[in-house]
C-alpha cells in the first residue's frame, strides 16, 4: 500500500539533536530520534513511505527566512520531501516572503501556535491568512494542547469559517489532548485532519469515531517525527482495522489529491 507521511519535522544537522530534545522537553516525551533530514529519510525508508511532509516552526520573526531557505534546500536535495514554510505573526514583509516560499517550491505554512505563543485567531494573523488563501497555500496547524488556549479547536474553526478558500489541516485529530472538543467541530469543506501524535493515546473506538464522523476523505496519516517512529505510527494506524479502501485514502490518496501530486 502506498504511503505518505503527512507530518514530520526536520532541523539543520548542527541543531538536530538539540531541537529534538527541546521538543521532548516541551511535551515531556522522550524522542526516539534526532530531527535531522538524514534520520527522517532512514525512518521513512524503513516504513516504505514515498513522500513526507516536512516543516519547522518559527518561534520568532527573525527565524522565518532561514527556516524557509533550509526547508526548501532540503526539499531540493531530497525529492521525497514536500515542504511547508514557516511564518510568524510579527513578520512584517509576509507577502514577499510567502511569494519567495512559493518560488522555492514550498506548498504552504506550518504554525505551532503553542510554541509560537499566539492565538490561531489573533487579529494580526488575518492579513497573513488572506494572503495565503489568495496564493492557494495550505496551512497546517498544531492543534489543541490542553495546557494552553493558543490552539483551541474552536479557534481553528473560526479561521476556517472566515476563510473558506483557505485549505486547513488540523494536526493530531484536530486537538492534541483536547479531542473531546475537536470531535464536535463542524464539518467544513476546507478542513482536513492528520493522525499524528494521537494514536498513542486515542483508543481504537474513539479514533474510528473521529474518522467516521468527519469522513475518511478528510484524513491524512502522519507520524510527527521525531516524536514517534513512522513505522510504529503506521502499525498503530493499521490496528484501527479501517479496511483497505479507507486505508488507501488516508495513507496516500487524500494527501496526493490536496497537494496535487502525481
Amino acid at each position: 500500500m502506498r504511503i505518505i507521511d503527512a507530518h514530520a519535522h526536520i532541523f539543520p544537522g548542527k541543531i538536530a539533536v538539540k531541537a529534538s530534545e527541546s521538543i521532548g522537553n516541551f511535551y515531556g516525551i522522550e524522542m526516539f530520534s534526532d530531527a535531522s533530514a538524514e534520520s527522517l529519510i532512514k525512518s521513512e525508508q524503513e516504513l516504505g513511505a514515498e513522500k513526507c511532509l516536512v516543516c519547522s516552526s518559527a518561534v520568532s520573526a527573525s527565524q522565518v527566512e532561514s527556516i524557509n531557505s533550509f526547508i526548501a534546500a532540503e526539499c531540493q536535495a531530497h525529492p521525497m520531501f514536500v515542504g511547508l514554510a514557516a511564518m510568524h505573526k510579527d513578520y512584517e514583509d509576509f507577502e514577499n516572503e510567502l511569494d519567495r516560499a512559493i518560488s522555492m517550491g514550498l506548498r504552504g505554512v506550518k504554525f505551532h501556535n503553542d510554541m509560537q505563543r499566539f492565538d490561531i485567531d489573533d487579529p494580526a494573523m488575518m492579513p497573513i491568512y488572506r494572503a495565503m488563501a489568495d496564493r492557494k497555500m495550505i496551512v497546517l496547524f498544531h492543534m489543541g494542547d490542553a495546557r494552553y488556549d493558543f490552539s483551541a479547536p474552536s479557534k481553528m474553526v473560526k479561521i476556517a469559517q472566515e476563510f473558506p478558500d483557505l485549505s486547513i489541516i488540523g494536526a493530531h485529530f484536530g486537538g492534541f489532548s483536547r479531542w473531546s472538543e475537536s470531535i464536535f467541530n463542524p464539518k467544513l469543506d476546507n478542513v482536513y485532519y492528520d493522525t499524528s501524535s494521537s494514536l498513542f493515546m486515542l483508543d481504537k473506538t474513539t479514533a474510528a469515531r473521529f474518522i467516521d464522523h468527519f469522513g475518511p476523505e478528510r484524513f491524512f496519516f502522519g507520524s510527527d517525527f521525531p516524536m514517534w517512529k513512522p513505522a510504529k505510527e503506521y502499525e498503530r494506524f493499521m490496528n484501527l482495522e479501517l479496511g483497505d479502501d479507507v486505508n488507501r485514502m488516508i495513507l496516500y490518496d487524500n494527501f496526493a489529491k490536496l497537494f496535487k501530486l502525481q
